[in-house]
């Protein structure tokens, strides 16, 4: 008895298209696999002959099974974004526009820490100062940080 649904004669020639294409050589294993055990390998052949678990082969039928050839593809590497990127961007730059005077502060030039702090209170995220200054520097705010003052292009001194 087959351990999984017969699949398409379409679905079989894309995949294997897919596996001569890709860079990803665990989705190409995956792949490997699926259509060997079409063919009707047992679990332990698969796994011998792709030098992996049989467990891993019985997870990559599962998500097969479930989710069809889209399962079997890899997550993007790398940990998820922690803060809302685009939104704390578009916050820097409109604090940047007025003073810290406007929003009830004493001092009147922007910090990185005051920054900070001010998006901390709006988005209730934990960001550092110096996070801040570097999403100044990336977006290109032209903040003088030795004097704090308002400046065009690069900071004095470099």
């Amino acid at each position: 008895m087959p351990i999984i649904a017969p699949i398409p004669r379409d679905e079989r020639r894309l995949m294997q298209k897919a596996i001569h294409k890709t860079h990803d050589k665990n989705y190409a294993r995956r792949l490997t696999a699926m259509l060997m055990m079409h063919r009707g390998c047992r679990v332990s052949d698969v796994a011998r002959t792709l030098c992996c678990a049989r467990s891993s082969v019985g997870r990559w039928i599962n998500w097969f099974t479930l989710s069809g050839v889209a399962g079997l593809k890899s997550l993007p590497a790398g940990c998820a974004r922690r803060w809302p990127f685009e939104h704390i961007c578009m916050l820097l730059r409109e604090l940047v526009k007025h003073a810290p005077g406007d929003f009830g502060y004493q001092r009147s030039r922007w910090s990185s820490e005051l920054l900070a702090i001010k998006i901390n209170e709006i988005t209730g995220c934990q960001l550092h100062g110096c996070s801040a200054w570097r999403g100044c520097i990336i977006m290109g705010c032209g903040i003088c940080w030795c004097v704090g003052a308002k400046m065009c292009g690069m900071r004095p001194g470099r």
